[in-house]
């Protein structure tokens, strides 16, 4: 049996056979960026090498998926008491891509992205990286890969930023004067240059995020995943991340799978966008096609008519009506489907309505979100 044990800050994690346990999940980060050193232990003499490492190149039709989950299965707990966090899971990610995972909480999200960073062993199912077998030789297949997980918590705060970076291009195997210009780069585009020489613990709690998203990127991995990028940033800090997302998949074939609460970002930055509910896939498509499938319709209506003797009755009709006191009268807020929207007018009209003003709102995401991920007005 091969027990490997990888230090930070004081603090131990353990691997023993296939299954990875960790004392505590925030240094999960430093587990995968070990395995990024190719034969560190084997061999402590072995040279740095000049820019992104490298491992044994996979056949041709394996790299043409920069990952690969299929079958994924994991369940907690034994007997009737076992649920099921993750059930029968498959999708491909093509290299240069941004994707999108959603869901709601207790979707298995989490446990989903954990199984294929190797912090979670599944029950059943096999997980391929740039078409390595992430169980069977995880060294190799974490070789080109990093992740931001649990927020800022992936960095030394006793380091200065320009440190952090040298440091994790370091452990991937990298020659951080070979990348410097990528860190000069990084700390430019994401609005750090000016904090450079600054400890992190010294820092806002959006500067530290966007340490945490430098310092994956320092090594040049591959493939990134990330956890809530833009959790704790500012609207123009959290557009300028965007923007740099776009630019790296773009210029340098970067794949992201990206984790987010942030309708917004999703839909502005990912190309494909996968919604797992009760630890299944129920949407896996591209964003404009997922906003292209809602049959739902929102509507706001402004009339000095809007009473509460005419409202009242709507109120109990439509579950997603809101209503809004006016100097001009009374707004309603509807969001419904093609038959919905035939019978509030007619609703308005029997009533004598006059419509001072119509504003019809396209759905966005989230609306697609919510109408996924809802049946009779409870969560799946």
């Amino acid at each position: 049996m091969t027990v490997v044990t990888v230090r930070t800050n004081g603090r131990a994690i353990h691997s023993e056979g296939e299954q990875w346990l960790f004392s505590d999940e925030s240094l999960a980060t430093a587990l995968l960026r070990s395995l990024r050193i190719d034969n560190a232990h084997a061999d402590e003499d072995a040279p740095v090498r000049d820019g992104p490492s490298r491992m044994a190149t996979p056949p041709i039709e394996d790299r043409d998926v920069a990952v690969s989950v299929r079958g994924l299965t994991k369940r907690f707990g034994e007997g009737d008491a076992a649920i099921t966090a993750v059930n029968d899971v498959s999708f491909e990610i093509e290299p240069g891509s941004i994707v999108g995972l959603l869901g709601p909480n207790g979707a298995g999200k989490t446990t989903l992205i954990k199984s294929i960073l190797g912090m979670v062993l599944p029950d059943e199912g096999t997980v391929r990286l740039q078409g390595v077998n992430v169980y069977d030789r995880p060294r190799e297949a974490y070789a080109n890969v990093d992740a931001m997980l649990e927020g800022a918590r992936n960095d030394y705060w006793r380091l200065t930023v320009r440190e952090n970076l040298r440091y994790f291009a370091t452990i991937s195997g990298v020659d951080p004067d070979s990348v410097s210009d990528r860190h000069d780069r990084l700390l430019s585009q994401l609005g750090l240059a000016a904090k450079a020489d600054v400890p992190v613990r010294e820092l806002s709690r959006g500067m530290k995020q966007k340490v945490s998203l430098a310092s994956v990127l320092a090594g040049g991995a591959t493939v990134v995943f990330l956890d809530e990028p833009t959790l704790g940033l500012d609207i123009e800090s959290s557009r300028t991340l965007q923007r740099e997302l776009r630019r790296l998949v773009e210029e340098d074939d970067l794949t992201v799978i990206l984790s987010s609460h942030d309708m917004d970002v999703v839909e502005t930055v990912c190309d494909r966008v996968i919604v797992i509910s009760n630890g299944g896939i129920i949407a896996d498509d591209t964003v404009e096609a997922l906003l292209d499938r809602t049959d739902r319709h929102r509507i706001q209506i402004t009339s000095r008519d809007l009473t509460a003797e005419v409202v009242s009755p709507l109120q109990r009709r439509f579950e997603t009506l809101t209503v809004e006191a006016r100097d001009s009268g009374c707004r309603i807020d509807v969001t419904t489907d093609s038959d919905g929207l035939y019978e509030l007018v007619d609703r308005l009209r029997t009533n004598d309505v006059a419509l001072d003003r119509v504003q019809t709102i396209e759905p966005d995401l989230e609306d697609v979100f919510v109408e996924l991920t809802t049946i009779d007005g409870e969560t799946q």
